[in-house]
C-alpha cells in the first residue's frame, strides 16, 4: 500500500529532501507546493497576465497555488506541516486547518519556540515533532509497525 504524502509549509530549508531521502526505503510518494520562491509568487501573473497593482499581481498567484495546494491535500493520505523560524507562515497554518478539516492524518513539525503559538494547530495534529528525522520514524511505524 503506498501511502501519498504531502509535504506543506516552510519552504527555506531542506527538511524535505531530509525526508525523502530518508524514506527512500518506505512505499511513499511525496508532493509538496512549488518551493521556487519566485515561481509561486509569479504563477499567476505568468500563466493569466500581469497585474498593474501587487494586491492583484499576489492575489492571482495565490489563487493558483491554492488549486495545486488542494489537490495536494485531498489526495495525500498525511500531510506533514512545517511552521518554520524565519517567516509568519500563514499558509502553512491554513494547510493544517484544511487537512485537519477534511480528517486527513495531520503530523505538524516546528520548533519548541513555536509551541504556545501553535498550540490550536498542534492540537487538531495526531502528531508533533521537532525533526524531519521524527517523521521518518512516524512513516516507518506506519507502514512496517516497527520502532526506530
Amino acid at each position: 500500500m503506498t501511502l501519498n504524502i504531502y509535504l506543506s509549509g516552510e519552504i527555506h530549508t531542506d527538511w524535505r529532501d531530509q525526508i525523502t531521502a530518508a524514506a527512500a526505503d518506505l512505499d511513499v510518494t511525496f508532493n509538496s507546493p512549488v518551493t521556487d520562491h519566485d515561481a509561486s509568487d509569479d504563477c499567476g501573473v505568468a500563466i493569466m497576465g500581469a497585474e498593474d497593482k501587487k494586491f492583484w499581481h499576489d492575489n492571482k498567484g495565490a489563487n493558483l497555488n491554492a488549486i495545486r495546494t488542494r489537490h495536494g491535500i485531498q489526495n495525500a493520505d498525511i500531510v506533514v506541516v512545517r511552521f518554520g523560524d524565519k517567516y509568519k507562515q500563514w499558509n502553512a497554518a491554513f494547510d493544517a486547518g484544511y487537512a485537519a478539516a477534511l480528517g486527513k492524518s495531520l503530523i505538524v513539525m516546528h520548533g519548541p519556540d513555536h509551541q504556545h503559538p501553535l498550540k490550536e494547530v498542534d492540537a487538531a495534529a495526531l502528531a508533533v515533532v521537532e525533526t524531519p528525522q521524527q517523521v521518518v520514524d512516524i512513516l516507518r511505524y506506519v507502514e512496517f509497525g516497527t520502532l526506530p
